[in-house]
């Protein structure tokens, strides 16, 4: 098999983990905000795997000139804060929203599974690589581990999404996808892409096709 698919699938992987690391690290899978004209008031709560922070910025007209804490003639106040999430004091996870919790959690631990995944991923293209035998042989364990880092992502991707879309949590009514839902998407995508990518080339190789076993193509043993 050739040096080249792997080379790109190596960029590709490396690149989804980049990803993974973002989207799990980052607070904002689920976003909401809402806005206040009476109290000057805009509060954008963003939901993460293990915590949500809630931003609250309040603007309050001065009347007058703007100065060093004054945006265009406005008082501008912020606090920013995050909590564990979910969590039995504040989300009812004994209670009404246990199931919301399990699911939530669980997604949680799926999509640190698919990191992990992701990232050995990038070591074993690499080792892969190395040799043309290597490359001949390590194909399929290659899009077995590629193929697992798609499953995990996709379930924790299902998770999510299937909490945010049934309204299991009354916040979520008006939630939206964040960023990090979206690199986490991305990167379950891309993951799924080298699956195929490296599994259609390599069983091509195997066939005898020169575009994937290159000009030493492979030589089927007669038994």
């Amino acid at each position: 098999m050739r040096k080249t698919p792997y080379v790109i699938s190596f960029f590709t992987i490396l690149l989804t983990f980049v990803f993974n690391v973002t989207s799990v690290r980052r607070a904002d899978w689920l976003v909401t905000k809402s806005h206040s004209d009476v109290l000057h008031t805009t509060v954008t709560t963003s939901y993460g795997l293990t915590k949500a922070c809630e931003l609250i910025i309040t603007r309050l007209p001065t009347g007058g000139g703007g100065d060093d804490n004054s945006d265009n003639g406005k008082i501008t106040y912020r606090d920013y804060k995050c909590r564990p999430f979910p969590s039995q004091a504040n989300d009812g996870c004994d209670k009404d929203n246990r199931s919301f919790c399990s699911t939530w959690t669980g997604a949680g631990y799926v999509e640190y599974l698919a990191l992990g995944f992701s990232a050995v991923a990038p070591l074993a293209f690499l080792f892969g690589m190395s040799t043309h035998s290597r490359r001949r042989r390590i194909w399929r364990a290659l899009v077995g581990l590629t193929m697992l880092q798609t499953v995990t992502g996709v379930i924790a991707f299902a998770m999510i999404t299937d909490s945010f879309e049934k309204d299991r949590y009354p916040p979520f009514e008006h939630a939206k996808p964040g960023t990090a839902y979206v690199l986490s998407t991305m990167a379950w995508i891309l993951s799924f892409l080298v699956t195929l990518g490296v599994g259609t080339t390599g069983l091509a190789a195997e066939k005898g096709a020169s575009w994937a076993a290159g000009s030493r193509g492979y030589q089927p043993i007669d038994g």
